[in-house]
């Protein structure tokens, strides 16, 4: 008995001793600079690696105005299998196990450029947490629309932090998003 405890103790402590922390990538689509802003708290709070998803054709005041419906993202919100290409993807993918994706909400739902970067992008094999900003909606839709498209993925629902938070609230929501992140891989 006392010999097979000591080596479930030393099976405990070698196993404890090989686990790695999680390689962290937070990549991000900011109209404003809130989703960036949060993405920059996020990573200095997590450590992890920043990538901005940026359209191949920048997006302009104009192409963000959503009181214009003209504008560029009603376009795009209008039309699901739209997709925007990308100005670049993130160098080294294969070397994160989790990947941060943020969004501001557009019509209850990512922007479109969101789906071009999961597409595009081979995510098998990694934790992936969305989360986004938002004036009035939450992350729902967009979570359950991306779960639908995208059954693969190791999805996991983060948060959305609201236009105006107080700074307690902020803090809650970076809290909320490094609780996310898998204890070891």
């Amino acid at each position: 008995m006392k010999k097979s405890f000591i080596l479930a103790m030393m099976a405990i402590i070698v196993a404890s001793c090989t686990a790695k922390e999680p390689k962290v990538l937070i990549t991000y689509f900011s109209a404003s600079g809130t989703t960036k802003s949060l993405s920059q708290d996020l990573a200095k709070a997590t450590g992890a690696d920043l990538f901005e998803i940026e359209g191949a054709q920048p997006y302009t005041a104009d192409d963000v105005n959503l009181g214009n419906r003209e504008a560029r993202a009603f376009k795009e919100m209008a039309d699901k299998a739209m997709r925007p290409e990308l100005k670049e993807s993130p160098k080294n993918l294969k070397d994160y196990d989790v990947v941060y994706i943020g969004f501001p909400i557009w019509g209850n739902y990512a922007p479109n450029i969101i789906y071009t970067f999961i597409e595009k992008n081979d995510l098998k094999g990694k934790t992936v947490i969305i989360f986004s900003t938002s004036g009035s909606s939450d992350l729902t839709n967009s979570f359950n629309y991306i779960k639908q498209q995208y059954p693969d993925l190791n999805l996991v629902e983060g948060t959305t932090l609201k236009r105006n938070p107080t700074p307690e609230a902020r803090q809650a929501v970076i809290d909320k998003l490094k609780q996310a992140i898998p204890a070891e891989k």
